[in-house]
């Protein structure tokens, strides 16, 4: 791709905004941004567009945005008039520009005749998979990138189920998409009467489906105006459905001031990622001024949850995604179960890179467990398919990175429902007298102590994508009997769906859709993942270690990373 041309062809075009001319002038001069920013495509994948804001094909932008409408707006006029009459949704977090993108985009289908509805504010990932199944539209767009760094935004696509689009019609949706090879062509109508507000009622029906999910009502009743949360929703989209939903359930909560009004800088943070601890520090801060219980945090987009709360010493810990996974796991399958209220067919849902500790959990409790590839949307497509066949009902799905679902009526991860029951299960304990941190260590005490970690090498240019996917598909040509001096009782190839035994060579399909990832099997129940982020540059390695102890787990996951740099550095 001939960069140099693509921007002469951008600097030059009339169509080109002002601010895109003065952004693209100032890097005239700069060979290696002209390069980042024209020597690409951003790429529409199934967890649509991520990249750093800014003018070029490779850049977050009104055209690329607009372009990737266009694509979709084609996709919907294909499957008819039933289907542009239903109209898109569209939803917006607090990022830079996601105001901007969200009414471009919305002025793109309408300009193609199809109807947008659109939220007059910040609006979180569930609420928007949420309105999708209530206003049962066709599709449904969210302007957000997460929890990446404040240089990014995204551009995510929903299917009419509420789940992000399928593979399938994803790569229809690229196919028109592709077609577009001048950018600044596309055209759209922010003054449409078919630009609509999302009603009224989608707001107050969801807080609703979530109030009908609870488990535990007269725990929340005796504990709830007595507990001290604080919640900060790191000047995201969080602040007003996480308060609503704990003020209508009694719960008292205490909110961050200085992180409760949207900031596109997201200032009083690195990153605006909860799975970390430093994003939480100003919770925890004001938790030990008020003697807190309890710190809640939520990214942006109000998807992932992170929680801190007090051990054994009364200092606060940060939970991994794991942790909070595997205690959200144990809590809910516990109160259905004191209430003879869980279903015969239940069944539970995680990525497979998440914590093993989930599986001796749902064997004890009766329950099916079933692993999707990283990525809700996986989730979300089992809860569609479990509706169709009624094989088992849908108790609670999570990821590790802090993504968790209780319920059905959205199918994509839900920070709101998480901090609701994620409160509650606070209530829960202390109205039987104990507290969250001894139920965690009375779980490790009942199933085995599993230490679950993670690390990311991080990736740069325009070839980010192609240098991790090399890597990964170096791994899947090298046999690896041992790691650290365990063996390796299995590597799974998901690219190839398939699980090779170390022993014997014997084969067996997985069963679960394609990525690009290697997974290996350990004796005694551990395991090490490696694969590429779809939404970050960054080569991500999981480990689940089991260990008889916490410091017999952390001495084993320090010899295991030193082996895995080693056979990365032997495959680059």
């Amino acid at each position: 791709m001939n960069y140099k041309k693509n921007f002469e062809l951008w600097l030059n075009d009339r169509r080109l905004c002002h601010e895109g001319v003065a952004e693209l002038k100032a890097v005239e001069d700069d060979i290696k941004a002209i390069e980042y920013r024209f020597g690409g495509e951003l790429e529409f994948g199934t967890a649509g567009m991520r990249g750093i804001i800014g003018y070029g094909m490779n850049m977050m932008n009104i055209y690329t945005v607009m372009r990737a409408t266009q694509g979709l707006a084609q996709f919907i006029r294909s499957l008819g008039d039933e289907a542009i009459g239903r109209g898109v949704v569209i939803s917006y977090d607090t990022r830079r520009k996601s105001a901007e993108f969200a009414k471009a985009a919305a002025g793109v289908l309408a300009a193609n005749g199809i109807k947008a509805y659109l939220f007059d504010k910040v609006h979180p990932v569930p609420m928007l998979s949420y309105a999708v199944r209530y206003l049962h539209t066709i599709a449904g767009i969210m302007i957000t990138a997460s929890h990446n760094p404040k240089e990014y935004n995204g551009y995510k696509v929903y299917g009419e189920d509420g789940a992000q689009m399928s593979p399938e019609d994803t790569a229809a949706v690229v196919g028109y998409i592709e077609k577009i090879t001048d950018y600044l062509s596309v055209q759209g109508d922010e003054d449409s009467p078919l630009i609509v507000p999302v009603p009224a009622a989608v707001d107050e029906t969801y807080i609703e489906e979530l109030s009908k999910l609870t488990l535990s009502p007269e725990a929340v009743k005796k504990c709830g105006k007595d507990l001290k949360l604080v919640y900060t929703p790191v000047h995201g989209s969080g602040y007003v459905p996480v308060t609503t939903i704990l003020k209508k359930l009694g719960i008292n909560v205490t909110v961050v001031k200085e992180q409760a009004e949207p900031d596109t800088e997201f200032s009083t943070v690195k990153v605006p990622n909860p799975e970390f601890k430093e994003t939480l520090s100003m919770g925890i801060a004001l938790a030990d001024k008020i003697h807190a219980d309890v710190v809640f945090g939520t990214d942006p987009d109000s998807d992932r949850l992170g929680v801190a709360v007090k051990d054994d010493k009364g200092e606060f810990v940060a939970l991994s995604g794991n942790q909070v996974g595997i205690l959200l796991l144990d809590y809910i399958l516990t109160r259905l179960q004191e209430e003879n209220a869980l279903p015969a067919n239940a069944a539970v849902v995680k990525s497979f890179v998440s914590t093993g500790m989930a599986k001796p959990i749902c064997e004890k409790a009766g329950v099916a467990l079933f692993e999707t590839p990283v990525g809700f949307k996986f989730i979300g497509e089992k809860i569609k398919q479990w509706e169709k066949d009624g094989s088992h009902t849908f108790v609670f799905g999570f990821e590790e990175s802090c993504g968790y679902l209780r319920g059905t009526h959205a199918r994509d991860k839900d920070a709101v429902v998480a901090s609701m029951l994620c409160a509650e299960m606070v209530c829960y304990y202390t109205y039987i007298g104990k507290t969250v941190w001894q139920r965690l260590q009375e779980i490790y005490k009942t199933y085995g102590f599993v230490l679950d970690a993670n690390a990311s090498t991080q990736y740069s240019g325009l070839n980010a994508m192609k240098e991790m996917n090399a890597v990964v598909d170096a791994l899947k040509t090298v046999t690896v009997r041992e790691l650290a001096g365990i063996p390796v009782v299995a590597m799974r190839d998901y690219s190839a769906d398939v699980r090779v035994e170390t022993a014997t060579g014997k084969k067996e399909a997985l069963g679960i859709p394609k990525c690009n990832c290697i997974y290996y099997e350990l004796q005694g129940g551990s395991f090490v993942c490696v694969r590429p982020s779809g939404t970050e540059p960054k080569l991500k390695v999981y480990y689940s270690v089991r260990a008889s102890d916490e410091c017999e787990a952390e001495g084993k996951l320090i010899e295991l990373k030193a082996a895995i740099a080693n056979l990365l550095a032997s495959v680059r």
